[in-house]
């Protein structure tokens, strides 16, 4: 109860900003079953699938990140004119599927009433409770962007100095506690290729152990993939943060956060707390879902969310 209404106090206090028309239960008369819609077509993947946590907190960050949560990323390239998905730190994102079926269902029940950017919102969301991770509620109301561009992109990478990272999250309106939050959460259900954390393989620093175990696993063809959380690989909890105090941070951004001055405070109380960190990760994640967002008559409602409705 505590964590729904430091939920709801946080969202007091981002609407006054452009947020007023983003609300909780926005579709309770246009469409009552969106919600539930989506939540089924989340848990029916997440039953074959549980990697899709993992997929749909990448997608979200990704979205919100370049232009807000708009949905912008879901557009397809075509010949001679490139989207955001076809550029290079986008070019793995997947689940794109889920919230294809999810609007496929919705566009039956109530038709150009939900917009995709919410549904990225709330199957992501879903996606974290079913993992383990904690449920809340989150405002809905968005409308999808008209624009998607290569361009926009400037995602940061998985070497980004800390520094560079606290100023691209603020730069999005968000602290060094939300920075911590959302990469350590997210990374908890993540994954990495190889060719990605060779700077962590080479680093004398890192525990031997997991070094040696991750090298054996990386010397297999085809650039194969290694779990960023060790210890709980499917479960959206604090155990990423324990590991980085311990010198096993797989990635550099996650063993660098656990260095430096600014963030370290924030990755050992998030490594003693599940229940902090699971209350900021809720907050953390409503916030992120409020970046630069279209609502009222701005943008508008995809009927596909990989194209826009004119047809460009």
């Amino acid at each position: 109860m505590r964590s729904i209404t430091a939920l709801f106090f946080l969202f007091c206090f981002l609407a006054p900003s452009a947020l007023a028309q983003l609300r909780l239960g926005f579709y309770g008369r246009s469409c009552p079953r969106a919600e539930s819609i989506v939540a089924n077509v989340v848990a029916n993947r997440f039953r074959r699938d549980r990697s899709i946590t993992a997929a749909l907190l990448r997608m979200q960050f990704h979205d919100c990140f370049v232009r807000g949560c708009d949905a912008s990323l879901l557009i397809d390239p075509r010949p001679g004119r490139p989207s955001e998905k076809s550029t290079g730190p986008n070019a793995s994102v997947r689940g794109y599927e889920i919230i294809d079926e999810a609007k496929r269902l919705l566009e039956a029940a109530c038709p150009r009433t939900v917009s995709c950017s919410d549904i990225v919102t709330l199957a992501t969301r879903d996606s974290v409770a079913l993992a383990g991770g904690p449920r809340f509620s989150v405002p809905t109301g968005r409308r999808d962007g008209l624009r998607s561009s290569p361009n926009d992109v400037n995602l940061p990478g998985p070497t980004i100095p800390v520094g560079a990272s606290i100023q691209l999250f603020a730069a999005q309106g968000m602290n060094t506690n939300d920075m911590v939050t959302l990469i350590g959460g997210g990374h908890s259900v993540g994954v990495a290729h190889c060719s990605l954390i060779q700077d962590r393989l080479a680093d004398p620093a890192m525990d031997r152990s997991l070094n040696a175990r991750l090298r054996n696993t990386c010397r297999a063809p085809n650039d194969p993939s290694v779990f960023l959380d060790q210890r709980t690989p499917f479960i959206v909890d604090n155990a990423i943060y324990g590991e980085i105090r311990r010198q096993r941070g797989v990635m550099r951004i996650d063993q660098n956060m656990g260095l430096d001055r600014s963030t370290r405070g924030i990755v050992s109380s998030f490594a003693q707390n599940n229940a902090l960190f699971r209350n900021r990760f809720a907050q953390a994640m409503v916030k992120m879902g409020t970046i630069k967002v279209l609502t009222g008559r701005s943008g508008e409602i995809r009927r596909n969310c990989r194209v826009f409705n004119n047809g460009r």
